[in-house]
């Protein structure tokens, strides 16, 4: 995910969706402030890794999150805090969990009432535990090391699944996919970026796919960014399993698809759980016979509600690419401007204990009400997808689903 946004069209989305808050993202210094004036703005953090190795990804959620924004002002505001409107304070992390707890410090000697963001597991870990620190509600949008919300941090609050939960819902399925067609593989490559992140996850599918059936050939971890696959793809075809299961970022994602589909190793499937590109429209616009019969386990957004429909068209209207980070951070800020109607206070007390009792339905996701405990949002699931004729496919759970999965991949 570490690809670096260019283009005329995404930089103006950028610019018109934040309503001129561009000129906030060093974040305006003030003293923290508890209480307010009715009406007065009220800020909120919003933090992502916009350079570095995961910039892609990063602006992404940016623009989700501004978008959000955008819609609760241009709708009057806070309504029990007089029509407050939310003031974004925008902070790069730089990719790196320092940067991320940097960004922190700043937003809370700016008085922020939360923050949003993160993105990558190893930021909202670090970030996270800063904001603690001041009792500075953090909402993770994306990370999804279980750690974050098992560390009994009273502030932070997790509105997507982890990856145990995302695991679970991956392995259910690939064994439903596979006994359907009749047991077909049984033995697999994982390909892992090694952050806590991918680490984390190859553990977590080394353990638990030889107790549905399966063998793990190799676990190949690699360092993110990678600029060159070709080895890693060498010790694939070595071994020519049935199965490989990447889990990494954007741009390692697509050039390891890419160099697949290069020296013409195609397994039974390619079934990704958290892909970084597996169910990105932009991987499959740019790439479509890399990306052909693909399958992920991943965020996705509700493709029957017509607030999710109206952001999508939005984000492409300007140019952007409708990607989970959008949709993550646009329901994540939401939920944050739910608790404060509901708290009538931007107190960080308040607002924590408005985040822990939670019911918000108002989202885009696949999910319910809102239901923390721990801090995990407890009725968070992910979704399974497919590209199939160049189209990203919901292929479970069934009540989602558009297309039935082709498994395995045909081999012309």
């Amino acid at each position: 995910m570490s690809q670096r946004l260019t283009g005329v069209s995404r930089r103006k989305f950028l610019q018109t969706s934040a309503l001129g808050v561009t000129a906030l993202a060093s974040g305006a210094v003030s003293a923290p402030s508890v209480l307010r004036a009715q009406g007065a703005p009220v800020k909120l953090g919003v933090l992502h890794p916009v350079s570095g190795a995961l910039s892609y990804s990063g602006q992404q959620g940016r623009i989700g999150a501004l978008a959000a924004i955008e819609q609760i002002n241009a709708a009057g505001g806070i309504k029990a805090l007089g029509g407050a409107k939310i003031e974004p304070v925008l902070g790069d992390a730089q990719s790196t969990p320092d940067g991320g707890s940097a960004e922190v410090e700043k937003m809370n000697s700016a008085g922020v009432a939360a923050i949003v963001g993160g993105y990558g597991s190893a930021i909202c870990l670090a970030a996270s535990q800063t904001a603690a620190r001041y009792d500075l509600p953090y909402v993770v949008d994306v990370g999804v090391v279980d750690s974050i919300v098992t560390r009994g941090l009273k502030n932070t609050f997790r509105f997507g699944p982890g990856f145990g939960v995302i695991t679970k819902t991956a392995i259910e399925n690939l064994v439903l996919i596979n006994d359907q067609a009749g047991k077909t593989a049984k033995t697999v490559v994982i390909v892992h970026e090694d952050s806590a992140f991918g680490a984390g996850l190859a553990k977590l599918l080394g353990t638990q796919l030889p107790e549905r059936g399966f063998q793990v050939l190799e676990t190949i971890p690699h360092p993110t960014p990678t600029r060159d696959f070709n080895n890693v793809v060498l010790k694939i075809k070595a071994h020519n399993p049935d199965l490989v299961i990447p889990a990494n970022y954007y741009d390692e994602y697509v050039l390891f698809a890419r160099t697949m589909q290069q020296q013409r190793v195609r397994p039974k499937g390619i079934y990704s759980v958290l892909g970084g590109a597996a169910s990105s429209y932009k991987f499959v616009k740019e790439f479509p016979e890399a990306a052909e019969f693909i399958m992920d386990c991943n965020h996705w957004f509700d493709p029957k509600n017509p607030k999710s429909t109206a952001l999508r068209k939005q984000v492409e209207d300007k140019g952007g690419f409708y990607t989970y980070e959008v949709f993550m951070n646009y329901s994540c800020i939401l939920l944050v401007a739910d608790a404060l109607e509901r708290a009538g206070s931007a107190d960080r007390a308040k607002v924590i204990e408005a985040l822990g009792s939670s019911t918000f339905s108002g989202h885009v996701m696949p999910y319910g009400p809102t239901k923390f405990v721990n801090g995990q949002n407890e009725g968070a699931a992910p979704v399974n997808t497919q590209v199939i004729g160049k189209e990203i496919e919901v292929i479970f759970p069934s009540g989602f689903a558009s297309a039935k999965p082709v498994f395995p991949m045909p081999r012309g």
